[in-house]
C-alpha cells in the first residue's frame, strides 16, 4: 500500500520541544505511562515494557524483555502477527497509516482475554532500515462489554417498545 511509511521518529518533534524538557523528562514519561509502550527488534524480541505494560498484560518487564510477543498474542492470531511483522520488516513500512488504531484481543498473564486497541511506528536506523517497532497499546475491555450489552439489549428489543 503505497511509498514507504517508516519514519524517523528521532526527528518527529521539534528539536526546541526536546531540548526544553530536563533530562530524562521524556523516558520517565513513557515508562510511566498508564498506556502500554511496547518496543520490539526487527527479529521480533522485546526491547522495551513499560509500566503500563506490566499492568495491562500482567507480565513483568524481566519476563518479557528478551522474548517474542507470543505470550500476549492469541494462538490462533500468532501466526498471522509473524507474517505481517516481518512483511512489514522487510518491506520498511507498514500498511496501516499513522492514525490508524488497531483492535484486537489479547492474553493477560493469568489467562484472560483483554481485548486492546494499539498504534503502530516504524523506527528506523542510520541506514534507514527499519530496527525497531514501538507499540503504544489501550485496555479497551471494559467498553467492550458495555458495547457488547448494548448491542445485545437493542437486539432483544422488540420493535415498538421504548428503548430502555
Amino acid at each position: 500500500m503505497g511509498p514507504p511509511r517508516a519514519v524517523d521518529h528521532r526527528f518527529a518533534m521539534p528539536t526546541a520541544d526536546v531540548a526544553a524538557l530536563p533530562g530524562d523528562v521524556l523516558a520517565q514519561a513513557v515508562a510511566k505511562a498508564p498506556d502500554a509502550v511496547v518496543i520490539v527488534d526487527a527479529a521480533g524480541q522485546v526491547r522495551y515494557w513499560n509500566k503500563g505494560a506490566e499492568r495491562i498484560f500482567g507480565y513483568q518487564a524481566h519476563e518479557m524483555l528478551g522474548s517474542t510477543l507470543d505470550p500476549i498474542i492469541p494462538e490462533r492470531l500468532r501466526q498471522r502477527h509473524t507474517e505481517g511483522f516481518q512483511a512489514a520488516i522487510a518491506r520498511g513500512w507498514s500498511r496501516y497509516d499513522d492514525d490508524d488504531l488497531l483492535a484486537v484481543p489479547a492474553l493477560h498473564a493469568d489467562g484472560r482475554t483483554v481485548s486492546i486497541e494499539f498504534s503502530v511506528a516504524l523506527l528506523v536506523a542510520d541506514s534507514g532500515s527499519v530496527a525497531y517497532v514501538a507499540a503504544i497499546m489501550r485496555d479497551v475491555t471494559a467498553r467492550r462489554v458495555q458495547e457488547q450489552e448494548l448491542r445485545r439489549r437493542l437486539e432483544a428489543h422488540e420493535p415498538g417498545e421504548p428503548t430502555p
